[in-house]
């Protein structure tokens, strides 16, 4: 039988995916020690794991360098890869919002030429297109975005919101919600033709630790 090769987003996805393939009986104990190994391996049960940085899990699945992949639903949605995305696994739950001060929450929309910083241009560009009818100036962003509207190089951010103590520390607030974020279970579409009876096993095992959560 030949390997089954996950690819999971470092960090704390990385950590639940693994705490629930652990629940379904898999062997994830080494990638629990301290490493920096980036392939590790469940012989019992021929799975592999590897470790890649969460924008690069849809293409290790499209590719096929894995035949599974955990990610958040802001990584598939800004980098629209050709993949089944088969079940949400309800973790990892936070929003994409469009933020900014409070005081423009009731003008932005009818801002001409907006200047909009996100790390995430797609999302955001087919938000304000698709959705607000609205022609903006993107500017990409790699990291903390929440500074771009306080010195000026934008009007207002798109990004990730959890708590939103960090904008709130920052005398920025949630202005309009774009949609809700979750990890997803993803396969490439060669895989699941041929790896169909264990791949699906792995969803349906999934789907019960799911129902007890």
């Amino acid at each position: 039988m030949s390997y089954l090769t996950v690819a999971l987003a470092k960090g704390r996805l990385a950590e639940l995916a693994m705490d629930l393939f652990t629940s379904i009986g898999m062997d994830c104990a080494e990638m629990k020690e301290k490493t920096r190994k980036l392939i590790f391996t469940d012989e019992e049960h021929k799975m592999k794991f590897i470790l890649v940085k969460a924008s690069d899990v849809p293409t290790y699945v499209e590719y096929g360098a894995a035949d599974i992949g955990i990610v958040g639903k802001d990584t598939l949605l800004e980098e629209h890869r050709n993949l089944y995305e088969m079940i949400n696994l309800d973790f990892g739950k936070c929003k994409m919002a469009v933020c900014g001060p409070i005081e423009i929450k009731d003008e932005f929309s009818n801002i001409n030429n907006l200047r909009v910083a996100s790390k995430y241009p797609y999302i955001a560009n087919s938000f304000f297109k698709d959705v607000k009818g609205q022609t903006i100036e993107l500017i990409k962003l790699n990291g903390s975005v929440e500074l771009a509207p306080l010195v000026g190089l934008s009007d207002v951010i798109v990004d990730i919101v959890e708590s939103g103590r960090t904008l709130k520390e920052n005398g920025l607030d949630v202005l309009e919600d774009i949609c809700p974020l979750s990890a997803w279970f993803v396969v490439n579409k060669v895989s699941m033709k041929m790896h169909t009876p264990r791949i699906m096993d792995i969803v349906a095992k999934f789907k019960e630790e799911l129902k007890k959560a």
